[in-house]
């Protein structure tokens, strides 16, 4: 041999090492399933998913269903294959009687006993069994030899729901049609939990004989509330629950004080579904005004609207509590008391407003400029008390100079303001007619 083939020896050596040593260190690849749902942490097709996942989904509910530890190896399509024959009430038979989210679910370790040789008997001492499948740490995540049988345990908080698997099962509605295809799956994982969207495929049926006892009003479901004006429980230690977007567009986001007028317009009652009256009340009822209501001006200009729109503000104001309350407070109103006319005067003083002779801020000339804000209030028969030419009060004319010469054409396109103050008989009428 030459001096470098000596050299090379050890090389060679080692490259034909490497081989034999990643394969005595390469884990089984039984070892690898029942991490992910798919081999390989590949994506789950929504096909595979509860019925009402959509592309992009982001999953249950956390409010509803808390996240969970599971910090166990599974493989469920392993498990439902015809060699080893096992179905959903081989494991989860407890579901089948279930009536309460408060039962356990999942399946003991005896039941993995007969298969993988192990003893779960005593849990204070498990006894693991003699093929690999069999050690503890096959199944349980983090395991390791020593930890004197300690295994992390299995957390699943009970959901926030009112749910009855025994009536469903009773309907004959398969489990997949809740959790989606698990026989082709290998690890189930909170994905598979069900979406209020595909709950809705029965809860919401046209034909009321066909959805039975499935309602769709969401105390079917939800837990009741409390005192809080709301009628199923929305606060919880997992978050606050709010509606999806899907759902009737009401979606509870920084837009929704804009947009749930129209929500509530369009049905009113899907919003009874959880909100109590007193809820809406709260901001609808006069004592607290949301800044929106309502523009910075209208304290001017609502009287003008309270005169054409008297029930649209009803609808919130009580006219004898609200309305009357202040406008006795500012001397609006005649019942008012008198040092309320002195001292939260609606109009100028009686020295401008309606005394001789007529300057700025006279009520004539507020009158001819802008009617419509004295008729919000007044009446003609406040007018006439004065102007009426009749012995009452003043007696001012009404009528301006020249004014006989116009009255013909006044009078004929409507003569209801003449006889507010001339009987029809008045001959005064007969150089207008």
């Amino acid at each position: 041999m030459t001096r470098l083939t000596f050299a090379l020896l050890p090389l060679f050596a080692i490259l034909l090492a490497v081989p034999l040593a990643l394969a005595e260190s390469a884990p089984e690849e039984s070892s690898l399933h029942g991490l992910s749902p798919l081999f390989g942490d590949r994506n789950v097709p929504v096909s595979l998913l509860p019925p009402g996942v959509f592309e992009h989904d982001s999953g249950p509910s956390d409010v509803i269903f808390p996240p969970q530890q599971v910090p166990i190896r599974f493989n469920h399509a392993k498990h439902m294959t015809k060699d080893i024959g096992a179905n959903c009430k081989t494991c989860h038979g407890a579901a089948y009687r279930s009536t309460s989210v408060k039962d356990r679910l999942t399946p003991s370790g005896e039941l993995c006993d007969a298969c993988h040789s192990t003893d779960h008997t005593d849990l204070s001492n498990v006894k693991p069994g003699d093929e690999p499948m069999g050690q503890c740490g096959f199944c349980h995540l983090g395991y390791k030899a020593g930890d004197a049988n300690k295994v992390a345990a299995v957390e699943i908080p009970r959901a926030n729901l009112l749910f009855d698997h025994k009536a469903h099962v009773d309907r004959n509605i398969g489990c997949a049609q809740c959790h989606g295809a698990i026989d082709q799956l290998e690890l189930a994982t909170r994905d598979q939990l069900p979406r209020m969207r595909g709950c809705f495929d029965c809860h919401q049926m046209p034909d009321a004989a066909s959805r039975g006892q499935a309602k769709s009003e969401c105390d079917t479901c939800h837990l009741p509330g409390g005192d809080r004006g709301v009628r199923i429980q929305t606060m919880f230690a997992s978050g606050t629950l709010l509606p999806p977007r899907w759902l009737h567009n009401a979606q509870h986001t920084p837009d929704f004080i804009e947009r749930h007028k129209r929500v509530a317009a369009e049905d009113s009652q899907f919003c009874g579904n959880c909100h109590k009256e007193d809820f809406c009340a709260d901001c609808h009822d006069g004592r607290v005004r949301p800044r929106s209501v309502h523009p910075n001006d209208y304290l001017n200009m609502h009287a003008i609207e309270a005169r054409m729109e008297t029930q649209k503000c009803t609808s919130c104001h009580r006219e004898q509590s609200f309305c009357l309350d202040c406008h006795m407070r500012v001397g609006v109103s005649e019942s008012s008391p008198f040092n309320a006319k002195d001292s939260g005067r609606f109009h100028p003083p009686k020295s401008i407003w309606s005394d001789p002779p007529r300057r700025p801020g006279h009520h004539g000339f507020e009158a001819e400029r802008n009617l419509s804000a004295c008729v919000s209030c007044h009446t003609e028969r406040d007018c006439v008390t004065c102007h009426g030419g009749l012995g009452i009060g003043a007696g001012f004319n009404p009528h301006q100079n020249g004014f006989v010469a116009s009255c013909k054409s006044q009078m004929s396109r409507n003569p209801r303001p003449c006889f507010v103050c001339h009987d029809p008989s008045d001959g005064n009428l007969g150089q207008c007619k």
